[in-house]
C-alpha cells in the first residue's frame, strides 16, 4: 500500500503497531522490547526483533525522547590524539554505549587549553545529553563546573558538581605495581622508570605504583627519566640509561617508550633480557612483534568502560538509587621474552 501526501508518494514508513501486528504482540511491548525494559521474555523479544527486521522498523528517536524527558544519548568530552590508551578507552566506551541502547556524542579537546573541558560540557549539554563521560587524561588545573546530568569521569581527579557524579579508576596504580613486582620477583635489586610526561594523570599514577612497589620490599628509587610518550623519547632515555653501569631492569610507563628504550640499549651493546631485563604498559598488539617480544601489562580498556557506563546509566534511569561501588579492574600481566633474571655479569 502507498500513501499520497502533500510532499509526494512513496511507502509508507512502518510503525510499532505493524510491528506489534506482525509480531502477535501488543504495542506496549513492542515498546518495552524497544526501551530495552525487563520483564520480557526472549521470545517474546526475539519475535518483535525479526518483525521489526522483517519491516524495517527503526524506533523514532525523537518521539522516544518526548515520551520519555531523555534523549538516549551520552556526551563524551576526550582528548583529540591518536594515542592507544585515550583511543582504546574511547572505543570500549562506545561499545559500551550502544549495547545499552544509547548514542554517543564526542567532543574533542586540545591539549594546552585550560578551557577546552568546560566549553565541551556546555556544548554536550547544549544538545541535551542524558549523562556525559569525562575521559580526560591531562590535568589543565581545575575545571570546578557543575552539570545537571550524571557524570562519569574515568582515571582523574573528580572536578564537577551536579546531581551524580561516578568516579571509576581505570587501574593503573595497581598495574605499575604489578609490573614493578615482576622484576622484583625475579631477583632485581631495584628498577629504574622511564616515566610518561607528568601532567598526565595515567603518568603520575604508573610513577605512583612503581615507588610504592619498590617502598614494599625496603628498595632504592633511581632518578627517573621522563619521556612523552613516544618511541624516540624512549630511545633518548635509553641512551642515557645505558651509561648506568648498575642498570638491570626499567618499567617503562608505556609500551611504545619502551620499544624505544630497547632499541637503544641494543645500540650500545646490551642485550635484552640477558643484560637489561624491560616491561612495558598497554600491551599494544605491535608488542608481541618487536625483538624481543615485549612483556607488558594489559590495560582493560572495555572492562574499565563498560564498568563505568553501567554505573552512569543506572545514574541517568534510577536517579534516586543509591549507587553500588565500582568493581575493580582486572590486572593482567602478559609475559614474553624481554625478561628474565639479572645476569651475575650485570650485578656484579
Amino acid at each position: 500500500m502507498t500513501r499520497v501526501g502533500g510532499r509526494g508518494t512513496g511507502p509508507a514508513a512502518p510503525r510499532s503497531v505493524d510491528v506489534a501486528r506482525l509480531a502477535g504482540v501488543s504495542q506496549k511491548t513492542v515498546s518495552r522490547v524497544f526501551n530495552g525494559e525487563r520483564y520480557v521474555s526472549a521470545e517474546v523479544r526475539r519475535r518483535v526483533l525479526e518483525a521489526a527486521e522483517e519491516l524495517g522498523y527503526r524506533l523514532n528517536s525523537a518521539a522516544r525522547a518526548l515520551a520519555s524527558g531523555r534523549t538516549r544519548s551520552i556526551g563524551v568530552v576526550t582528548l583529540g590524539t591518536a594515542l592507544y590508551g585515550p583511543a582504546s578507552l574511547l572505543i570500549g566506551i562506545e561499545r559500551a554505549a550502544r549495547d545499552a541502547g544509547y548514542a554517543l556524542r564526542v567532543v574533542n579537546t586540545l591539549e594546552g587549553d585550560p578551557a577546552g573541558v568546560a566549553g565541551a560540557v556546555e556544548s554536550l549539554l547544549e544538545q541535551g545529553v542524558d549523562g556525559i563521560v569525562v575521559s580526560e587524561p591531562i590535568d589543565e588545573g581545575a575545571v570546578l563546573r557543575s552539570v545537571d546530568v550524571p557524570v562519569l569521569v574515568f582515571g582523574a581527579p573528580v572536578a564537577f558538581g551536579g546531581p551524580r557524579v561516578v568516579a571509576v579508576g581505570v587501574g593503573a596504580e595497581q598495574l605499575a605495581r604489578t609490573a614493578t613486582e615482576h622484576l622484583l620477583d625475579l631477583g632485581h635489586v631495584t628498577v629504574h622508570h622511564l616515566a610518561g610526561p607528568q601532567q598526565w594523570f595515567a603518568a603520575r599514577d604508573r610513577l605512583d605504583g612503581w615507588r610504592a612497589a619498590l617502598a614494599a620490599r625496603g628498595r632504592e628509587q633511581p632518578p627517573v627519566i621522563e619521556g612523552d610518550w613516544s618511541a624516540a623519547s624512549g630511545y633518548a632515555a635509553g641512551r642515557e640509561l645505558a651509561l648506568d653501569s648498575g642498570l638491570t631492569a626499567v618499567f617503562a610507563a608505556n609500551d611504545d617508550m619502551a620499544i624505544g628504550l630497547i632499541r637503544a640499549l641494543s645500540d650500545a651493546g646490551l642485550r635484552v633480557p640477558d643484560d637489561v631485563s624491560v616491561v612495558g604498559f598497554d600491551d599494544i598488539p605491535v608488542s608481541a612483534y618487536v625483538t624481543p617480544p615485549l612483556t607488558t601489562v594489559r590495560q582493560p580498556f572495555d572492562a574499565v568502560a563498560r564498568e563505568g557506563l553501567r554505573l552512569l546509566v543506572r545514574a541517568v534511569e534510577k536517579p534516586d538509587v543509591e549507587l553500588p561501588p565500582a568493581n575493580d579492574p582486572p590486572v593482567e600481566l602478559v609475559l614474553r621474552a624481554s625478561t628474565a633474571p639479572p645476569s651475575t655479569r650485570r650485578t656484579r
